[in-house]
């Protein structure tokens, strides 16, 4: 039964918007990419020059700039932490297995792709983001459903890195883990019972790394279509680690890896 109180209308939740982006940084990454802007709503009155800078170049690139009252930019904000602005920018492009394996082609260098499998908090998507850019990843697999997907507070957590990786959208986690199969790439799950450390794990060659959910890990079937399950060293008293820093640490060790021949 609906509640008779009169509630504040809202619009359908941002998180589900893909295309804001809020934020300084957000949105210098993505003019910098060269990402279609339509709009940025900026904090009316506030005299920041760098703020303004922005305001400025984002106008030159054919975005509409419109002042607004910093409590609109309030009540649109799903991050929290706007910075006296919001774009509605192009939605993200996806792109396919196949762009990324060209991506490592076009470089010169061995595949390293990150599978996300059913991830449900955009900070530790957007996380990953940032550090399989950092690390030279080629790309980031996930999927359709039961997923987040490019939202804004994926951009912010990404700090920019949304921009600059090759994020492929699948209709399935175990189909996209075949395709690469097929094409020469290992793929690597992760969890506490892996057979192997990670550091015995052959990194240097073509190479999927699947990041399991925040409660639940790797599906059972993802799980069975991996090649080799790999677990990361736990010396103190807690078990498991964040989805994302798991992430980073695998990614490093194959930076590492990689680095050394």
């Amino acid at each position: 039964m609906y509640e008779k109180r009169r509630r504040p209308q809202r619009c359908e939740p941002v998180e589900e918007i893909e295309g804001q982006l809020e934020g300084r940084n957000a949105l210098t990454e993505a003019l910098k990419s060269g990402r279609t802007i339509d709009k940025v709503f900026i904090a009316a009155g506030d005299t920041d020059r760098s703020l303004q800078r922005l305001a400025a170049q984002a106008k030159e690139a054919g975005a509409v700039v419109v002042p607004v009252d910093r409590r609109k930019l309030d009540a649109m904000s799903t991050t929290h932490s706007h910075q006296g602005v919001i774009a509605l920018a192009a939605a993200h492009v996806y792109y396919t297995i196949d762009d990324i394996l060209e991506e490592a082609a076009s470089r010169g260098e061995t595949p390293l792709i990150v599978i996300c499998d059913e991830l449900s908090d955009p900070h530790n998507l957007g996380a990953i983001l940032r550090s399989a850019e950092c690390a030279g990843a080629h790309g980031v697999i996930i999927p359709k459903r039961r997923a987040v997907g490019l939202t804004a507070v994926v951009s912010k957590a990404s700090a920019g890195a949304v921009e600059y990786m090759k994020v492929a959208r699948v209709t399935n986690i175990s189909n996209a883990i075949a395709e690469l199969k097929e094409k020469g790439v290992w793929v690597f799950g992760t969890a506490a019972e892996g057979s192997i450390p990670m550091y015995q794990a052959d990194l240097k060659g073509p190479a999927a790394i699947v990041i399991g959910n925040e409660g639940d890990g790797m599906s059972q079937l993802v799980r069975k279509n991996c090649d080799v399950m790999v677990n990361i060293p736990m010396k103190g008293k807690i078990s498991s680690l964040n989805a994302s820093a798991a992430a980073s640490i695998l990614l490093y060790e194959a930076v590492r890896q990689r680095l050394e021949g």
